[in-house]
């Protein structure tokens, strides 16, 4: 029986998350799951005055994204996530303080509430990152035409390209597959699927039938505190892997 995976699919927006998502899941056979907005109610509330109520926004995306992540995770089957957690704070959070529509004090508050609930969050095994020119994206956009996004500017897509790079650089939870997806369209080109399944293969994915199944050759290392952290985990929030030894500051782990 093949090993159950938790796979987060982030990128900027435009990139093509929710239709990797769809045709990946569909075509390995795992569960997914989308942002839903139609349940928000601050949706409406934040478009109409960004600055009184970008706060309540986020907290809200913040506790629906928490419990998304968690449903995927005890899931018996594995699953892939249209976009993750953990760029509610490190993209859009830090955009809209940067953009003057978060103060100070709500970004602290609200990055306090992030680091607690991400503490005790199982980690995913994998992120496939989708990486596309900001030019591309913007045309997507247009394309789509969903009346939420008419004030997306190129220069709001680079912001938060800026933040995406910063946070891949530090991101250290689990292996990141990056696929440039400006020149794919997994919708209307089935073949570009592959690509990512191929790729995928060595990280996580079930590959096509005639593949081999992926060697444990990636090492995974996470900023734990020791004396709390690590002994406060149960041992099935540490399946799939296996435990190598510490340093003064980190835990390795080999990915199986």
């Amino acid at each position: 029986m093949a090993a159950k995976r938790l796979v987060l699919v982030a990128g900027n927006i435009g990139a093509g998350k929710t239709s990797l998502a769809d045709k990946l899941g569909k075509r390995v056979g795992w569960h997914t799951g989308f942002e839903t907005i139609d349940k928000n109610p601050y949706l409406g509330k934040f478009y109409g005055d960004m600055k009184a109520w970008s706060f309540h926004l986020q907290v809200f995306l913040l506790g629906q994204r928490a419990e998304q992540h968690l449903k995927a995770y005890r899931d018996p089957q594995s699953y892939i996530l249209d976009r993750s957690i953990y760029e509610d704070y490190h993209i859009f959070a830090r955009a809209l303080h940067k953009l003057g529509n978060m103060g100070d004090d709500d970004l602290a508050t609200y990055e306090r509430v992030y680091r607690m609930i991400i503490e005790y969050l199982p980690w995913p095994d994998l992120l496939i990152f989708l990486r596309a020119p900001a030019s591309e994206l913007m045309q997507r956009i247009k394309i789509r035409g969903r009346a939420m996004e008419s004030g997306i500017t190129l220069e709001y897509l680079n912001l938060l390209e800026g933040f995406y790079d910063e946070w891949l650089a530090k991101f250290d939870l689990c292996p990141v597959l990056t696929i440039p997806s400006g020149d794919l369209d997994f919708v209307n080109r089935p073949h570009h699927l592959d690509i990512v399944i191929q790729k995928g293969s060595k990280s996580g994915f079930p590959g096509n039938k005639t593949s081999s199944s992926p060697k444990p050759s990636v090492i995974l290392r996470r900023q734990l505190n020791l004396s709390s952290d690590w002994r406060m985990r149960k041992p099935k929030d540490l399946q799939g892997y296996i435990f190598l030894g510490t340093s003064s500051s980190a835990t390795y782990l080999l990915l199986t």
